[in-house]
């Protein structure tokens, strides 16, 4: 049960839709975002991006002497995880493993570090350097890899691919492990602030984030629990997310106000998300959300 009535579920807050571009507590700079793969390359143009697997883990900013998340938010690493890492800006993720995106996210933006950070890894896989071309910075981050020489300091593997069917078939087999996704970089392209046409994210499907606004109650089974989510996007877009959850989740779901993560493919002519399904709360420390400025409060259901 979700502590309410089980005739009653629908909950209904006026709540802001906060969080306008981050500026975290430990650092302004902005980072160099990947921008979606809409098929826009043909055999000849593969050939100029290394390809690497997209991790689903807790973006991490290294800025030579302490870990910020995306949001620019102090990551509390113990003190042996960054010992003797090199003294410059560094770009990786956090990561434990495929599909365990929750679990590392409880692990890093704890406070408090314990000995779960012994499953943890960072994945190095860009230098914040405006100066040199990516195919550089490949052959930089594998000569940092040797010289800290950790078991938890490693860097996401880079590969060329010649043909779009050789593309296809990477994606297949990552995602059927239960990866997330390729990216792509482009061999001559140095770092840029914000989105870069250079950087593309190739996945199955497309994902964004929304605010939780109520809950609606489930019928049939799932009679007395949640059955969907009424969300919101940054857009002000609201539509119901009611599938993705487990029985778990749909007893005790997401947190009015929270952030979550969700899967669609496409929108309809409104807008509105097509086969969205949940994937995770996002906390709010790793998250970038974009609000209308002239939404001041979320519509009352």
């Amino acid at each position: 049960m979700l502590g309410i009535s089980p005739f009653l579920l629908l909950l209904v807050l006026i709540h802001p839709l906060s969080g306008l571009a981050y500026q975290g507590s430990g650092s302004s700079e902005a980072l160099q975002l990947a921008e979606t793969y809409n098929h826009q390359l043909t055999d000849n143009t593969i050939k100029a991006y290394f390809v690497s697997e997209k991790l689903d883990g807790i973006r991490a900013r290294w800025t030579g002497n302490q870990l910020l998340t995306r949001g620019g938010h102090l990551i509390y690493s113990p003190a042996w995880f960054t010992r003797q890492w090199p003294a410059i800006p560094l770009d990786g993720e956090l990561w434990v493993g495929r599909a365990r995106f929750e679990d590392v996210s409880s692990i890093v933006l704890s406070q408090t570090p314990d000995e779960r950070w012994h499953e943890v890894v960072f994945k190095l896989f860009d230098i914040p350097d405006k100066t040199r071309p990516f195919e550089q910075r490949v052959t930089h981050m594998k000569a940092l890899v040797k010289e800290v020489n950790q078991a938890w300091f490693g860097m996401i593997p880079q590969y060329t691919l010649t043909t779009i069917a050789a593309l296809e078939l990477a994606l297949d087999e990552v995602t059927q492990k239960g990866g997330e996704g390729l990216m792509l970089h482009h061999r001559k392209a140095k770092y840029v602030q914000g989105r870069a046409s250079h950087l593309l994210k190739v996945k199955r499907y497309q994902d964004s984030e929304a605010r939780v606004l109520s809950y609606i109650e489930g019928k049939g089974e799932i009679s007395g629990l949640m059955g969907a989510l009424s969300v919101m996007t940054p857009d002000g877009i609201t539509f119901k997310l009611g599938s993705g959850f487990s029985m778990a989740q749909r007893r005790s779901p997401p947190a009015i106000g929270s952030i979550v993560t969700y899967k669609y493919y496409g929108v309809t002519k409104n807008g509105k998300p097509r086969f969205a399904s949940f994937l995770h709360v996002r906390s709010s420390k790793d998250i970038t959300i974009r609000a209308d400025p002239t939404l001041t409060e979320l519509p009352v259901h």
